[in-house]
């Protein structure tokens, strides 16, 4: 029952190689693909050792306290000076979030009727409620790295700009 057309493979030996052929040829597709996704770049042992060691190396390290004071930081050690920042530096920083938008019941910048009771308490009341804290004030509004004279800076640049 030939229907005319012919058989491709005809004896045994074409048989094994098209089967080594259909054998081979994925094989090397998968590898050559794999080739061109991962790319070419080779990388040596040592490097992929001190890769490793890197992503795996402890956060920070325990110190044995044997009683002696630990080392002054680098920059108190030169006598390294800190500029304070300015009262608006400050304001910026630490007090517009909340007295630039009025939250939480904070006085808005500038708002002479808002400030108006605050002020008759007079500067030094100001700069404690401002050092310390007050109602749901933090104290330093919340930037505790201010020093108190910072902190007085900004509740002076605040009043400046009430006149």
């Amino acid at each position: 029952m030939s229907d005319g057309h012919g058989d491709l493979i005809k004896t045994p030996k074409q048989l094994i190689i098209v089967c080594i052929v259909a054998l081979v040829v994925p094989v090397a597709i998968a590898y050559l693909g794999a080739q061109l996704v991962t790319g070419s770049k080779r990388i040596d042992e040592s490097e992929a050792k001190k890769s490793v060691e890197q992503r795996i190396k402890p956060v920070g390290e325990i110190a044995k306290f044997d009683g002696t004071p630990p080392p002054a930081p680098v920059a108190a050690a030169a006598g390294a000076v800190v500029k304070a920042k300015s009262g608006e530096e400050v304001y910026q920083a630490a007090c517009t979030a909340c007295h630039g938008a009025g939250i939480a019941g904070a006085p808005k910048t500038g708002d002479k009727t808002a400030w108006a009771a605050r002020v008759t308490q007079g500067a030094a009341t100001l700069y404690d409620h401002a050092i310390k804290g007050f109602k749901t004030m933090p104290a330093k509004g919340g930037q505790t790295a201010l020093s108190d004279d910072e902190v007085k800076a900004a509740v002076d640049y605040q009043l400046a700009k009430l006149k």
